[in-house]
């Protein structure tokens, strides 16, 4: 999720996966998926900006195992362990 401010000032926080394309004319107009269309204060460059921003907190953690292979066997048993799991 994204916040930016529509043209009369009011904050909007927009699921970013929605939107399809921006255009510029002079003002950003943002279309959704849905089709729907929405006027925006920020450039196209700032919402880009603030999508890969969004989207890099959400990544920032992936890859990360929080469990240990040890966890892992006494909750499944040893047989219940994959092999790369750290431990």
């Amino acid at each position: 999720m994204i916040q930016l401010t529509r043209l009369n000032h009011a904050p909007l926080v927009l699921n970013s996966d929605l939107i399809e394309h921006m255009e510029v004319t002079p003002d950003t107009v943002v279309t959704l998926t849905t089709g729907q269309k929405i006027v925006v204060l920020e450039s196209a460059e700032e919402v880009v900006e603030r999508i890969i921003r969004f989207r890099k907190s959400i990544l920032a953690g992936v890859g990360e195992c929080p469990l240990r292979k040890q966890d892992v066997q006494q909750a499944f048993g040893k047989a219940g362990a994959p092999d790369d799991i750290d431990g």
